[in-house]
């Protein structure tokens, strides 16, 4: 049980590592495009104004998100050497966490996104844990 706990964590650690990493190093890379944006979005949370989202963005968000969910998901697999209640603890705590960041910006961003964004950590997570099994 206590590897299951450790590898949860670790998945935990990674998934939030590589998500706010790599949308940093996104808007570094292309600050004339998605730094703006990003930067737009975030001015608009924090004085809860109006924003005008982008579609490639969150469809590039959303494929991030599950190359993210199953990097994670294989690494919570591998330190927890199971790749089955592992991952779903995982996918659990990433949807518990997803629901409450997503809901203080609901209004933000098209509900297609949020659905999309939410039902696929789970999967997604476990596909990762899957793939430790294959290696």
């Amino acid at each position: 049980m206590g590897r299951i706990i450790l590898g949860v964590i670790v998945g935990f650690i990674a998934w939030s590592i590589l998500w706010v990493g790599g949308d940093e190093v996104i808007a570094m890379l292309s600050p004339d495009w998605y730094g703006v944006h990003k930067l737009a979005f975030e001015k608009a949370a924090f004085n809860k104004t109006p924003f005008e989202t982008n579609g490639t963005i969150l469809v590039l968000n959303l494929i991030r998100s599950m190359f993210t969910s199953l990097l994670s998901g294989y690494l919570a697999a591998f330190v927890a050497n199971e790749n089955r209640r592992t991952t779903l603890i995982l996918g659990v705590l990433l949807l518990a966490v997803g629901i409450a960041v997503q809901a203080t910006v609901w209004s933000m961003i098209p509900i297609w996104y949020h659905l999309i964004f939410l039902i696929l950590l789970i999967p997604m997570t476990q596909a990762g844990g899957k793939l430790k099994r294959t290696t």
